[in-house]
């Protein structure tokens, strides 16, 4: 069985600075253990810097992980969950990638 590992970069704090509620970190590990049986979330903090319409942002992320048996129900899944993930978060993008990886 092949499996994939998918990694989903969430922010801290909104656009504007704001902290963004617990609540949505939490339903969001939820529905992905609901949907895949397990998920992993680093505690170490990612910064990330973008510029989008001339504008500088710096973010604070965590990363959240889930490995999956790669099917295209699992891909579909992400691609749809990553539409409610930015409104969720009030991101103009949330990034999850994906790639092979082995377990022993």
């Amino acid at each position: 069985m092949r499996i994939k590992r998918y990694e989903i970069l969430l922010p801290l704090v909104y656009n504007d600075g704001k902290e963004i509620e617990k609540e949505k970190f939490f339903r969001t590990d939820q529905e992905l253990v609901e949907k895949f049986g397990a998920t992993t979330t680093d505690t170490t903090i990612a910064i990330g810097s973008w510029v989008y319409k001339g504008v500088l942002y710096k973010d604070r992320l965590i990363r959240i992980r889930v490995d999956v048996e790669d099917t295209e129900d699992a891909r579909k899944f992400l691609e749809d969950f990553k539409e409610v993930l930015k409104e969720r978060f009030k991101q103009i993008d949330i990034w999850i990638t994906g790639y092979d990886i082995e377990v022993i």
